[in-house]
């Protein structure tokens, strides 16, 4: 019996099914916990040296970078604890879930984050995992670390900024309906 191919379902399970776009990247994992704790000095955008198994595990959406860093060591970054689970059908070449995965960042771009890092209170922590053009990538991001206070303030700003948001909105739909 011929299918339609537009009704056929996809393949690679999850692939597609929900995943927010951002433009033309397909976001598969996000580090929110890392722009609480960290003020984000410089962002990078940086491709990762994956196995087939890797990125077939990433492709169906499954991915964490909650304990995640990044290492310069050698004159190579290194992406430390992100853990990428094992692909269910894969079989004995099947990848080990925490291994360090290596970042291709141009060599003054990691000149930059090696001597920034080893200032005191700077670290290299990931913001995202995402596919762009059929490429795997991580956006990964020079960071200060945060105090106690500094948290609370910026919670308090965004909910200040959240209450003005919807006092003018309810302004707005008030005048509307005049």
């Amino acid at each position: 019996m011929y299918v339609p191919k537009e009704s056929q379902p996809k393949q690679g399970g999850q692939a597609g099914s929900g995943k927010v776009k951002d433009g033309k990247r397909k976001i598969v994992a996000q580090n929110k916990k890392a722009r609480h704790d960290y003020a984000i000095v410089d962002t990078y955008e940086a491709g990762l040296v994956l196995t087939g198994t890797e990125v077939k595990s990433l492709r169906q959406g499954r991915a964490s970078l909650t304990d995640g860093f990044v290492q310069i060591d050698g004159g190579e970054a290194w992406l430390h604890n992100a853990h990428i689970p094992e692909y269910s059908q894969g079989t004995w070449t099947n990848h080990t879930v925490r291994r360090k995965r290596k970042l291709l960042l141009h060599r003054e771009e990691i000149d930059k984050l090696e001597s920034k890092s080893e200032e005191t209170g700077h670290t290299i922590v990931p913001l995202a995992l995402y596919f762009k053009d059929g490429r795997a990538k991580a956006e990964i991001a020079l960071a200060r670390g945060k105090k106690e206070y500094d948290k609370r303030q910026t919670l308090r700003e965004k909910q200040d900024r959240r209450e003005s948001d919807r006092a003018i909105a309810a302004a707005k739909r008030k005048q509307r309906s005049e």
